[in-house]
């Protein structure tokens, strides 16, 4: 045995004793990844119920502004009603039917502007040709003067786009050409 050479005994204690610390050392890192992961996970976790709770919010409350102008709508007719039914006297029919068309006109101009502010727009189809995406054919009407076959000639109900989307079609009569009898 020479003095360079370990003795038997001391050897594997000392390769034991390493692999243990490097086991230990690697069991922390092995616990110190699974905490990290569990953490990502609940993160990701807490995230996507925000977001839920955030867009069913969204969902719930998204027409609030809408509403809120639609209240001073509200209470235009309701102050127009009430200018109506306080006690007027029958001789006073035009005054109140003035007060009627002035409650109607303030009515209508303050829907108009709220339907503006919220991107909401009358369509005006008249003698634009038919799209059945836009307009609802109620009947075919015989084509006149100035007035070309396949186009709107009459609305019965204005129809409606949001932001560029029809939200209620137009009910229209369209234009044919008319046809001998025989």
């Amino acid at each position: 045995c020479s003095s360079e050479d370990p003795p038997d005994g001391l050897g594997p204690s000392l390769a034991e004793r390493a692999l243990k610390l490097k086991a230990v050392k690697l069991e922390k890192e092995v616990q110190d990844l699974t905490v990290r992961y569990q953490r990502a996970v609940a993160d990701g976790e807490n995230i996507r119920r925000r977001t839920q709770r955030c867009v069913e919010d969204a969902k719930i409350f998204g027409i609030q502004s809408f509403c809120k102008d639609l209240v001073e709508v509200a209470d235009i007719l309701e102050k127009t009603t009430e200018c109506i039914s306080e006690e007027t006297e029958p001789g006073d029919q035009k005054l109140t039917l003035e007060k009627i068309f002035r409650g109607l006109a303030l009515l209508e101009a303050k829907l108009k502007s709220v339907f503006a502010k919220h991107g909401l727009e009358k369509m005006t189809p008249i003698g634009d040709k038919y799209d059945p995406h836009e307009h609802e054919l109620i009947c075919h009407v015989p084509a006149g003067v100035g007035v070309q076959p396949g186009t709107v000639a009459l609305v019965r109900q204005d129809g409606y786009k949001l932001h560029g989307r029809t939200v209620r079609l137009a009910q229209v009569e369209v234009a044919v050409e008319s046809q001998r009898r025989l």
